[in-house]
């Protein structure tokens, strides 16, 4: 192993997963080591996700995750500090995120980034360009790989599509904008005032409190990034005969259609789940030139557990970020 930035404490504290229904932990660890192919990273922000709130509350995601206890966060960005053996094409010092559906998962197969340092796979690492920030670094890893997947992949959003988005929080505020971006008219839906007034500023056509109120626009596509029973069926009925339905949101475990709705609207009805590491790439590009802006709330690492609550809660617009 090589270490050349710096040196690494022995110890550090990290939240962790220690089973379903019971509070997040923080806990004092031994700081890693990274093995072959694999390289250390002095974590320097780390975003926070409505997964991981169902990985404390749901019994059924337990059967991801594969060892406790574990420490979550699968959205990191920070700076290399060591390398692995035969680790090549990364250097001590390189900021990068980390693509959460790259060898194994943080948070899930592997410890997360709620912790000061963090292990991943080299071949998982996407350069930060210069001048982007690790915060948004953190976020881009997998709120914005999942968002522009979705819109730009699954539906194949395009120039003059008319599209639209059901939910405007973390995802969806980035979901919207990539839409917008990519030459489409942008019909969202949310039932949050904050977040209503978030969708007005990314350049949507309109913004409505109920995704109900969607119905017989004909659109080409809607995205769904709420996930109830009332979206599902509210997306079926605002797509033209032929359009496509894309669900990113898991509100709800399971939905029941009209099948009439499906049938005559001959629907076609996709799942999207995370990315790639071009998705990252892509969606770096777009942070970098300011072309996507996200609000964002940062927390301090001492708060990851407040930040859990509130996004358990529903008190979170925008995209929760612990930075280090």
């Amino acid at each position: 192993m090589t270490m050349i930035k710096g040196s690494t404490p022995a110890e550090m504290q990290a939240w962790q997963w220690t089973g379903t229904g019971r509070p997040l932990t923080l806990a004092t660890v031994p700081v890693p080591a990274p093995g072959p192919g694999e390289v250390l990273l002095r974590v320097r922000a780390a975003g926070m996700c409505h997964s991981d709130v169902g990985e404390l509350d749901e019994p059924s995601w337990a059967e991801n995750i594969h060892r406790c206890p574990i420490t979550l966060g699968h959205e990191i960005a920070g700076e290399v500090v060591s390398l692995g053996t035969g680790v090549t094409g990364v250097s001590v010092g390189d900021r990068c995120g980390v693509h959460p559906l790259g060898v194994t998962v943080p948070g899930y197969g592997r410890d997360g980034g709620y912790a000061a340092f963090h292990v991943a796979p080299a071949a998982d690492l996407v350069p930060l360009p210069d001048g982007l920030s690790y915060e948004l670094g953190a976020l881009g890893t997998d709120a914005g790989m999942t968002s522009h997947h979705g819109v730009a992949v699954v539906a194949g959003v395009g120039a003059g599509d008319r599209v639209g988005i059901i939910g405007l929080g973390g995802l969806g505020q980035i979901g919207a904008r990539i839409a917008v971006l990519l030459g489409a008219e942008v019909h969202a839906a949310d039932p949050s005032p904050d977040a209503r007034r978030l969708g007005e500023g990314l350049g949507v056509t309109r913004v409505v409190a109920d995704a109900a109120e969607l119905a017989g626009a004909d659109l080409d596509s809607v995205i769904d990034f709420a996930g109830f029973a009332a979206t599902a069926q509210a997306a079926v009925r605002a797509i033209r005969v032929g359009g496509t339905v894309v669900m990113i949101g898991m509100g709800a475990h399971t939905t029941e259609l009209v099948t009439a709705d499906v049938i005559h609207a001959k629907a076609i009805i996709r799942g999207s789940s995370g990315g790639t590491k071009a998705d990252i790439e892509a969606v770096y590009r777009y942070l970098d030139a300011g072309r996507i802006v996200p609000v964002v709330e940062h927390l301090t690492f001492d708060r990851v557990a407040e930040g859990i609550d509130r996004l358990r809660e529903g008190r979170v617009t925008g995209r929760l970020v612990v930075t280090m």
